[in-house]
């Protein structure tokens, strides 16, 4: 490419041989063109590597590390971007051909903002795609600096990795992800940037999040990295109750799903954390539900993640 960069596509890349082809294809058939696309190989063992060679283009770099997670991953890929600002994309997630056009919409009117996020839709199932579930009020589909990112977090989180975009500086000026956390990793950076800098939002869809793949990224269990995570910010829950009720239906989060795998100390030390107030009638009474009936609703999320039922018990 002889011209630099505007945006670096980062993409982590271990063992998604099945899904990768389809991610990048994505990547390249964007409307917005001064780009590139940096990979970073985080020790596949699978055909992960030899599907990206295989792809014809001038956009795409290839690096390769040892297997030291999708933090380091990611990390490395900006230390290896050459673009202004980074456009994060996991190998198993789908751009729609105006993601980064989106995103430049957004830089134009706000090029001061500390973080751009697009509007996302989730993928339950094959048949089984829905918008996020984030609490906004329209604004004619421009993009708008969130008055409240947590609270426009509560349900489905405003800013999903795959649909984020930084500054490359201000990235490092935020130390990065965090390679301590395996999961949540994002979060951690999304709040030190909310509490900081306006997080602007651009309400048109343009990538969708595949959280019916087993092993993806968003699913990863590191349930002691999230306990840690979640009490990180005690300094400013005390003075913001949106980030308060944000973290607390977080730790909803991880109660229940350690409730269901029987990892009873951190179940037990995470409803110590929970201010109960912050959660509905719903939340509390599938706290208190037997263990062996969880693990039962647990088991046939499978086959009732397609309908309603399953959203309304765990995702509102």
């Amino acid at each position: 490419m002889s011209e630099t960069p505007f945006f670096s596509v980062i993409i982590p890349l271990y063992n998604k041989e099945q899904y990768i082809s389809e991610c990048l294809k994505s990547a390249l058939n964007q409307t917005f063109k001064n780009y590139e696309v940096v990979i970073i190989n985080d020790g596949s063992t699978d055909d992960s590597v030899s599907i990206v060679e295989s792809i014809i283009s001038n956009k795409i770099t290839l690096f390769s590390q040892e297997n030291l997670g999708v933090s380091a991953a990611r990390n490395n890929g900006a230390y290896n971007a050459k673009g202004t600002y980074l456009a994060f994309l996991d190998a198993d997630d789908i751009w729609k051909p105006t993601h980064l056009e989106l995103f430049k919409e957004s830089i134009d009117n706000f090029p001061n903002a500390g973080l751009y996020a697009n509007n996302y839709e989730i993928k339950y199932a094959d048949d089984h795609i829905i918008p996020a579930k984030i609490q906004i009020e329209g604004n004619d589909d421009k993009p708008f600096v969130l008055t409240d990112f947590f609270k426009a977090s509560i349900q489905d989180t405003a800013v999903w990795t795959s649909a984020a975009a930084i500054k490359r500086e201000k990235f490092f000026d935020y130390d990065m992800f965090n390679p301590i956390y395996l999961s949540s990793q994002d979060l951690d950076l999304w709040i030190r940037i909310a509490l900081n800098e306006a997080i602007v939002f651009n309400p048109k869809s343009s990538m969708i999040y595949d959280k019916s793949i087993e092993g993806s990224l968003g699913k990863t269990e590191d349930n002691d990295a999230r306990f840690i995570l979640f009490n990180s910010f005690h300094s400013y829950e005390n003075n913001n109750l949106s980030l308060k009720k944000y973290l607390d239906i977080k730790r909803y989060g991880l109660a229940l799903r350690t409730k269901i795998r029987g990892e009873s100390k951190i179940y037990s030390d995470t409803l110590k954390t929970i201010d109960f107030r912050n959660l509905n009638s719903k939340q509390k009474i599938l706290l208190k539900t037997p263990t062996f009936i969880l693990q039962v609703l647990n088991k046939l999320r499978p086959y009732i993640i397609k309908s309603k039922i399953y959203l309304w018990l765990f995702k509102s």
